[in-house]
């Protein structure tokens, strides 16, 4: 018998961002019932503080996939793939790592990848910013491995970041502006 988790991901990248295995509850076909209007990532920025990324519903989509224990522990080193006409493959895809290669700086969040994809690359961020979270979106051209988001931040302290490069694990950490 096949077991099966239900992921929450984020469309643009396919990165699942939460994930939930149910006992005797029906599959879940819409995102909001399971999250509300937000996904709350959560990453500690120093001296006990922790500030909180939503990734809005809107964003998100859910697929009830094929059994992987490592998606509960540690989502975002998980995608979804999509076919040719845009659905989900229920098998889930464990990402390639990376550790460098996010840089940020009061007018923007430079992202380099390790090595260089055939095609463009989807790109999402969010930076925590004061009050706001800043929400980023772009791609690495084809053959290429950064790209500079353009944002505008007012202070230089630590920030939490959120990276989602497609086919790469993505990233949660604390960033100081350099």
């Amino acid at each position: 018998m096949t077991m099966s988790v239900t992921v929450v991901y984020v469309a643009d990248t396919g990165h699942a961002v939460g994930a939930l295995a149910l006992t005797g509850a029906e599959a879940a076909t819409d995102v909001e019932p399971l999250i509300g209007r937000a996904l709350p990532l959560r990453v500690a920025v120093g001296e006990g503080g922790t500030v909180s990324l939503p990734l809005s519903s809107r964003r998100l989509a859910v697929l009830n996939a094929d059994d992987e224990p490592g998606v509960l522990a540690e989502p975002l080193a998980f995608g979804v793939e999509l076919t040719a006409d845009g659905k989900p493959r229920p098998t889930l895809l464990r990402l390639a790592s990376w550790r460098d290669g996010v840089t940020l700086a009061t007018n923007g969040l430079t992202v380099e990848l390790p090595l260089a994809a055939g095609r463009a690359t989807p790109v999402v961020a969010l930076v925590s910013g004061g009050q706001e979270t800043h929400v980023l979106a772009g791609e690495i051209p084809a053959q290429q491995t950064r790209v500079t988001l353009p944002l505008t931040l007012e202070s230089a302290g630590g920030h939490g970041v959120l990276v989602l490069a497609a086919g790469w694990a993505g990233r949660l950490m604390k960033a100081v502006v350099g």
